[in-house]
């Protein structure tokens, strides 16, 4: 395998001569698996070879690499004197050394680990998220953030529910109200739930969920962030659709601008989403609830370039793939919203608000609502159970706001 990307007989010959030399080539053949660029292949290997033979020189067994001995191996990088092995870029070398222990650790190759160990799961929450995702359809996603809630709570208030009262679950959740009304909504979300299903299972007194407070906060009290129609298409033209990156990018916004989609709508997408023959896409939204939405010509067209010019081959059916090696599918929603961040600043466009994906779903709908669609209409386009939700728009129009605004009191209309 050394030979892919080695061309001088004697390198190779050095390579195969090393300590290691057969795990050394297991890892090259996972590197050209994972179709890395060859000088960045190189420069993998290079490193993973230079940490064995670092390891090696110190008595450190292979079995033993982990986090620890790459933070040994990050200092001695620093006064290297090793021969063989010149002065490299310190990031790069770190990264491919973080590569080969990771890659020994799924092989199962290390025996030790030097961090702090994991702690179980407890068995109420294990059930409780298995009977989320059976009932309620929950997303590993969403359960991961009311893990870490009720982690906390069963630390505070102890792992036996037949011991839970009223008053320690609200100076709980109280407490946790101090880090913003969000991450508020989120606990007192995670910990109703969490008593509904030990209600339901007979774990703890009925009626308890009703001891969790709801938080202040007015329906309908904020206006939606979004940006204008010319704005939009400043921010699709900043894609360079002769690049690769720029393809996929282009294929990705609009996705965003034209349906709405969310940032966790484009991670799910997979190619047999895309019906070619009827020109439609199913999308998978909260609670796996599946939609088709049409197809349009431009986005057609989009991700027939993408997939036919720009998608590398990969091993997975995820639609839309990394665009630097190792080739795989969006780990969550955050690279999604980057790339639309991104191409803001490329357009010279402020972003008004966080989540810069979710903006553009903000804007098709304000600009369907301006064109005279009704909330109707846009509460189908972007997938919500209720038009209460889509109601948020309406206060967007300001022309027809205007028409009947009332004056106020005492005061002459102007």
């Amino acid at each position: 395998m050394f030979t892919a990307f080695f061309e001088s007989p004697c390198r190779v010959q050095e390579l195969q001569k090393g300590p290691q030399c057969r795990l050394l080539e297991s890892f090259a053949g996972e590197i050209c698996r994972a179709r890395y660029a060859q000088t960045t292949a190189r420069r993998h290997i290079r490193a993973a070879e230079h940490l064995i033979f670092w390891a090696d020189r110190h008595g450190i067994p292979i079995t033993a690499f982990g986090a620890m001995v790459v933070e040994r191996f990050a200092l001695h990088l620093d006064r290297c004197r090793c021969p063989r092995f010149g002065r490299a870029h310190r990031a790069k070398l770190l990264h491919g050394a973080r590569l080969f222990v990771g890659f020994i650790r799924h092989c199962a190759v290390v025996t030790t680990i030097d961090a702090e160990p994991t702690l179980a799961e407890p068995l109420l929450i294990a059930s409780f998220c298995q009977w989320m995702r059976q009932q309620r359809g929950i997303c590993d996603s969403t359960l991961h953030v009311y893990r870490r809630d009720l982690r906390a709570l069963l630390n505070e208030v102890g792992e036996d529910p037949g011991k839970f009262n009223a008053q320690g679950l609200r100076r709980f959740v109280l407490g946790r109200s101090r880090s913003g009304w969000a991450a508020a909504k989120t606990c007192t979300a995670a910990v109703r739930m969490f008593l509904r299903f030990l209600i339901a299972n007979g774990k703890c007194s009925a009626g308890l969920d009703a001891a969790i407070p709801a938080l202040a906060h007015w329906r309908l009290s904020s206006l939606p962030r979004y940006l204008r129609p010319d704005e939009v298409e400043r921010v699709l033209a900043s894609c360079n659709a002769g690049t690769r990156v720029g393809m996929r990018d282009r294929a990705i916004m609009l996705l965003l601008a034209r349906l709405g989609l969310r940032a966790g709508d484009i991670v799910q997408l997979r190619l047999g989403d895309i019906d070619w023959k009827e020109g439609c896409i199913c999308v998978s939204g909260k609670g796996q609830r599946q939609t088709l939405l049409p197809l349009t010509q431009e986005l057609g067209d989009a991700i027939v370039s993408y997939i036919k010019d720009s998608r590398p081959p990969a091993d997975t059916d995820r639609l839309f793939l990394c665009a630097l090696a190792p080739f795989r599918a969006f780990r969550s929603q955050g690279p999604v919203s980057a790339i639309v961040a991104h191409a803001m600043r490329r357009a010279g466009v402020t972003c008004p608000c966080r989540g810069a994906a979710h903006v553009l779903r903000h804007s098709v709908a304000t600009s369907m609502l301006r064109h005279g669609a009704s909330l109707q209409e846009i509460a189908a386009l972007l997938r919500h159970r209720s038009t209460a939700t889509t109601e948020i728009y309406a206060k967007v129009d300001v022309a027809t706001l205007r028409q009947i605004a009332q004056p106020w009191p005492g005061v002459k209309t102007c």
